[in-house]
């Protein structure tokens, strides 16, 4: 009796090993997990296409702005959305500081002023959008920071710019005009140009440097820099074949012990640069 017990633990472990997300379950309220969300109800309300984690080269200094959506509609209107996936208690400083108390690690956090933040990477991007051909009109991108955890808590009053999660809630999809003064048109020129300008536009957004990806199971996802592979050398010895620019994506599975299953990563441009 005590040996089919035994057993039967043994038998357990593997498989919760090989079939529980307790290793990845904090990814479900992640913020990578928030970002992904709240891109995708962009496109649902107001179509078009939301580029995530976007890391955009800024020449004043030397380095790169982190942007966390960015939204371009069917007509060429432009979006930069700064998401907040805070819990807790926010109080606003004198500063236009947000300071979080109470949040899921009962800690406090203090976060420069979002807003200001997500209008400085509007302005990077735009910079970034001419340096690579394409010229929006002075003022034409418009920006928003999203609180979508209903655990937000504050007493105070935000700017129109700032949706809290309750405002995010109740948003509905928009007719097929303006986004209802969210964004402005980004061109003003004729019909064709402008179907050239957006098509341009959606291009250098595509191909924009942007935070490495893993996709695992049950579509819960991580944004990272992800520099290494590590492993048994039978596991890596194929990848330092592989160069990273060359690569878009790839798919990784594993078999589980007595074949009871399998699981697989995708990741987006996680090969490292020292990989070749």
């Amino acid at each position: 009796m005590w040996l089919e017990i035994i057993c039967g633990l043994v038998i357990y472990q593997l498989v919760r090993r090989f079939f529980s997300d307790d290793e990845f379950s904090d990814v479900e309220t992640s913020d990578s997990t928030a970002l992904f969300s709240v891109a995708h109800r962009l496109e649902k309300l107001y179509g078009g296409k939301a580029y995530v984690g976007l890391r955009i080269p800024d020449s004043d200094t030397a380095s790169r702005q982190d942007i966390d959506v960015v939204l371009v509609t069917s007509k060429g209107e432009v979006l930069v959305v700064a998401v907040k996936n805070l819990s807790g208690i926010v109080t606003v400083t004198s500063d236009g500081s947000w300071v979080c108390e109470g949040g899921k690690h009962h800690t406090t956090e203090t976060y420069p002023d979002p807003l200001a933040q997500v209008k400085k990477q509007a302005s990077v991007l735009e910079s970034y959008l001419e340096q690579r051909g394409v010229t929006l009109l002075e003022g034409n991108v418009s920006c928003k920071v999203v609180i979508p955890n209903p655990s937000f808590r504050t007493i105070h009053a935000f700017p129109s710019e700032v949706i809290t999660y309750e405002e995010w809630q109740h948003l509905k999809p928009v007719s097929r005009g303006k986004l209802s003064g969210w964004v402005k048109g980004a061109f003003s020129t004729g019909k064709e140009m402008q179907e050239s300008s957006h098509q341009k536009l959606n291009f250098i957004l595509g191909t924009a440097p942007m935070w490495d990806r893993v996709e695992l199971k049950s579509s819960k996802i991580v944004l990272g820099e992800f520099l290494e592979f590590k492993g048994k050398q039978e596991d890596t010895l194929a990848l330092r074949n592989i160069k990273r620019s060359k690569v878009d994506h790839v798919s990784i599975q594993k078999t589980s012990m007595f074949g009871l299953g399998n699981f697989s990563l995708e990741l987006d441009y996680v090969f490292a640069c020292g990989i070749n």
